[in-house]
């Protein structure tokens, strides 16, 4: 990956102290990738607001996010994965669909009727994917049923979501809010925008008669465990409340390489969220008017989400069991003893710096 640097368009936005850290941490990365390969690609199953679709989910392999590369999010390691030189070629792009479609025919009995793309950046930023890879993408993909694509609030307009939209797809706009808190996202995520303009957002995407698909971060750095549960059940509440956002996907944080919260993590002072406190927000803003999901990354190791390492696969099967039936009586079927450990965390942990247990 080359050096990071900041551009014109990244000046200015998150703190400088961060950016400046996060650059030096990124620029140890000197891995290369196939610009013709996608980043990763899988079939699962998704809720919607239309019920549950088998889906097909493309990490597609790009130039990476532009406000990475100035610094970026103390959590993201993925643009530590973008091609090298800062751009795809749309041949290369369209290659890396094939291969997808590819996979899925040898995988799948049948075709996915709900399409998730990611870039580890913004899909609607022209930089990553260009115009013409976006709508050759939306007509690739126009006998689907449903489509999500992710992307920072400055590229969300009309104009854009219509492409899909207007190819027969229910679009949805996947965008990384993390919180709905705006200190917690500009002093311990380093993303720069403010809630308002996730609203706006919102309003454009609906306006082109799409809808937003809000992706909240569960613990990033700084935040003791009953901060960040509490800051989860209060943006999901408020998520909720935004016109257009029909589902809240609760990602909870894990440790990726080249990043700040690796360096804490190394440094004894970071520690993933416990799978029990992805359970508690879960379960007690299962009555709000919003589908609520997670799907816990690496959970179970030391770097993902945990609880002690006997009861972790049984917490991500009831979260995955949550995920599909929205039914929050799943969790009263699993129960540890670490439940203790984790409710004396909850009460006491009183500093982010200093985890009560690992």
């Amino acid at each position: 990956m080359s050096t990071p640097t900041p551009e014109v368009y990244e000046q200015g936005k998150g703190m400088d102290a961060h950016n400046k850290v996060m650059r030096e941490v990124r620029s140890r990365n000197d891995a290369s990738y196939d610009p013709r390969e996608p980043t990763r690609v899988w079939l699962d199953e998704d809720n919607t607001p239309d019920g549950v679709y088998q889906s097909l989910t493309i990490i597609l392999n790009t130039g990476g996010c532009r406000w990475a590369r100035a610094g970026g999010c103390t959590m993201c390691g993925y643009v530590a994965e973008s091609v090298d030189g800062g751009s795809v070629a749309h041949e290369d792009l369209m290659a890396q669909i094939q291969y997808c479609l590819d996979h899925e025919d040898e995988e799948a009995d049948e075709k996915a009727g709900l399409i998730k793309i990611y870039t580890s950046g913004s899909f609607l930023d022209e930089r990553e994917v260009g115009a013409e890879t976006r709508r050759a993408i939306a007509e690739t993909f126009a006998d689907r049923d449903r489509i999500v694509v992710e992307s920072l609030p400055d590229f969300v307009d009309r104009e854009k979501v219509a492409e899909f939209v207007d190819a027969g797809l229910e679009t949805d706009i996947a965008v990384g809010l993390e919180t709905a808190t705006d200190r917690v996202r500009r002093d311990c995520v380093n993303k720069y925008f403010d809630f308002s303009d996730f609203e706006d957002a919102a309003a454009q995407a609906q306006a082109a008669g799409g809808g937003v698909k809000a992706y909240l971060l569960m613990k990033p750095p700084f935040l003791t465990e009953s901060e960040a549960i509490e800051d989860m059940q209060r943006s999901v509440r408020k998520c909720a409340d935004v016109e257009g956002c029909h589902t809240v996907s609760m990602n909870p944080c894990n440790v990726q390489r080249y990043t700040m919260v690796e360096e804490l993590f190394h440094d004894q002072g970071y520690r993933p969220p416990w799978l029990w406190s992805v359970c508690e927000v879960l379960e007690s803003t299962a009555d709000e008017d919003v589908i609520v999901v997670s799907d816990p990354v690496g959970h179970g190791s030391d770097r993902g989400p945990h609880n002690c390492g006997e009861c972790d696969d049984r917490a991500q099967r009831a979260i995955k069991d949550f995920d599909l039936r929205q039914d929050p009586s799943v969790f009263e079927q699993v129960t540890c003893d670490c439940e203790a450990t984790w409710d004396a965390v909850v009460e006491r942990e009183a500093s982010y710096s200093l985890p009560l247990a690992r």
